[in-house]
């Protein structure tokens, strides 16, 4: 294949993989709008049981005879068969718009003389960062049972997208001096998995206040998701995940890269700043959390925080600051990609 056929490869991809996310988001409504009436204490597995023992539309109860009375009325049953049947189609949409998204990546590379890593620009990193948000979704939704998360997932990765392809497209083009390093895979690739457990980890705290604040009635679509510890423990989890990898972004791979660009390992440069700021908030975080107790609400606030430090290091800072050595290709802002000038000597 040509460069300009991987790249129409790439460009088709994406607008596929974003028909299918959206796709994937109208069955995760479907399923959220079938469980706001359900009680918080009926359990929506149970519900999913006895409906899968149902038989010719007809709820029959799974327990002795005298549980015959317990047995849910037939329009819960069918809740449950509609829960079920649009809870596995959105899940299975979300698994195909991830791998048609890792097409799209792919073609994008590919695209380039020489071939190399997508990660040269604004639109190509803010594909990279949706894509490893919606992959770390499908690997950790069955570890840490994060099924709830489906809709806020897919519809913040599908609302990502669009602003890449309706304000941050940039053709492809090929990497400058600086950027063609082994070090980009190794910085870019901590920074955007880290990114994408921050994320992820943001948006379980933000449903925690959520919950903590109007999640009291026992129905509706907050009473759907785990209890404030669950949430509370989840976040911790993932937080503590993405440290250690920030970290290595951070203050291990980023410093080494900068030396060997600008032969000094600091240039108190704006994004540099700002993902130490990133770095010390989250230490802050997890310290609090490990020493002082922190739970709860004030423990998501930090982590809020942190995220939105994160989010105007890759995003405020290539459109706020005009003393930024970061500069860009193609005329676009890139996020989280150092575009660097040539090492100097």
């Amino acid at each position: 294949m040509t460069d300009a056929a991987w790249e129409t490869l790439s460009n088709q991809a994406v607008a596929a993989c974003g028909i299918v996310y959206f796709l994937a988001l109208l069955a995760h409504l479907v399923e959220w709008s079938s469980l706001r009436n359900v009680p918080a204490d009926a359990d929506a597995s149970a519900s999913l049981r006895t409906a899968a023992s149902s038989r010719g539309g007809v709820a029959v109860a799974t327990g002795g005879p005298g549980d015959a009375a317990a047995a849910p009325p037939a329009d819960d049953a069918a809740a449950g068969r509609r829960t079920a049947l649009f809870g596995r189609l959105g899940l299975i949409l979300t698994v195909v718009a991830v791998a048609i998204h890792f097409v799209g990546l792919v073609g994008r590379g590919m695209a380039a003389d020489p071939n190399r890593v997508p990660w040269g620009n604004m639109y190509e990193f803010t594909l990279s960062g949706t894509f490893v948000v919606g992959l770390f979704y499908l690997l950790m939704r069955r570890r840490l049972g994060l099924a709830w998360m489906a809709p806020i997932v897919v519809g913040f990765v599908l609302a990502l997208l669009m602003v890449a392809v309706i304000w941050l497209y940039d053709p492809v083009a090929p990497l400058t001096e600086a950027l063609n390093s082994y070090w980009l895979v190794i910085h870019v690739v901590s920074a955007i998995l880290a990114t994408g457990a921050f994320t992820l980890g943001g948006i379980t705290s933000a449903i925690y206040l959520a919950k903590s604040r109007w999640g009291s009635k026992e129905t509706g679509p907050l009473a759907r998701v785990p209890s404030l510890a669950t949430l509370d423990r989840v976040s911790y989890r993932i937080h503590a995940f993405g440290f250690p990898v920030w970290t290595f972004a951070v203050l291990i791979t980023g410093p080494i890269w900068a030396h060997q660009a600008w032969s000094s390992y600091w240039n108190w440069d704006p994004k540099e700043v700002w993902a130490f700021i990133t770095w010390v908030v989250y230490a802050a975080y997890l310290h609090a959390r490990s020493t002082a107790g922190w739970k709860g609400r004030n423990a998501a606030l930090l982590a809020l925080l942190g995220l939105a430090t994160l989010w105007f290091n890759f995003i405020g800072i290539n459109y706020f600051s005009s003393t930024s050595q970061h500069s860009y290709a193609g005329g676009a802002p890139a996020i989280g990609v150092e575009q660097v000038p040539a090492p100097r000597g």
